[in-house]
């Protein structure tokens, strides 16, 4: 280096991405990976049993279309069995341990499946409860039709919730009110029986009454008794009006 000559400092440039000729090797970093399962979304979970190869127990219990068990297999030789049949292995009991499996056809199972829930849903009791509403100072005839409908109600099993609403001065009389709700238990009380007593909620003082399954048996008997004898008295009196012509 000749004297005098000044060496300028090196400071080093940005690194070239590139890893091709010129340049120098560099890379461009990966984004890091989530690792976290719960970000990937939910696992989408299958419809109904697993059948044939999604089985991925070791062993199954096999039971054969007809019933029989057949013992413990691996799934690959159980499969084997039901496609020698023409039929399909269904898991019937994922929980069990060995999970059991069915030989039989998948369209069928589905069939019968649906059938059966249809009958747990035929079979199911449905509790109604019908609503009558009531003012403390309704007249008898207002209250004599509401009543004929709250025997009809009953009569067909449902419950009956009868509702006595206040308004303005008329919660200064709430015993009007009680009182009324006392004659409709009276006059009920052929039928039914009283599940919650009469309780206030804000202006509103109601009754829960329920059908009676003993006393409407008694009703319904009384009822087809006296039908009878006045199908009887009438039949008496066409005859002897017959008889005088």
């Amino acid at each position: 280096m000749a004297p005098g000559t000044v060496v300028a400092p090196y400071v080093p440039g940005p690194r070239p991405s590139g890893g091709g000729p010129g340049g120098g090797g560099g890379f461009t970093p990966r984004p890091p990976m989530d690792r976290n399962p719960r970000s990937r979304g939910p696992t989408v979970q299958k419809d109904g049993p697993r059948v044939n190869r999604e089985i991925r127990a070791p062993e199954v219990r096999v039971i054969d279309d007809d019933g029989t068990m057949l013992g413990i297999f691996p799934p690959f030789e159980a499969l084997k069995m039901a496609e020698a049949k023409g039929l399909d292995l269904i898991e019937v009991a994922p929980t069990a341990k060995p999970p059991t499996c069915k030989i039989t056809d998948y369209g069928k199972y589905k069939y019968e499946l649906k059938k059966k829930e249809h009958e747990a849903r035929k079979n199911q009791t449905v509790i109604v409860i019908k609503e009558i509403q009531l003012r403390p100072r309704t007249d008898q005839h207002d209250l004599d039709v509401k009543m004929r409908s709250a025997r009809s109600f009953l009569l067909d099993g449902d419950k009956v919730k009868v509702n006595l609403r206040f308004y303005g001065r008329e919660m200064a009389h709430q015993e009007l009110g009680m009182g009324l709700l006392q004659k409709v238990i009276g006059a009920l009380s052929d039928l039914a029986l009283v599940e919650a007593n009469p309780k206030m909620e804000g202006k509103q003082l109601f009754v829960l009454l329920a059908p009676d399954p003993a006393k409407i048996k008694e009703y319904e008997k009384k009822a087809a008794s006296e039908a009878a004898s006045v199908a009887a008295a009438t039949e008496a009196a066409a005859a002897k009006s017959s008889e005088k012509k």
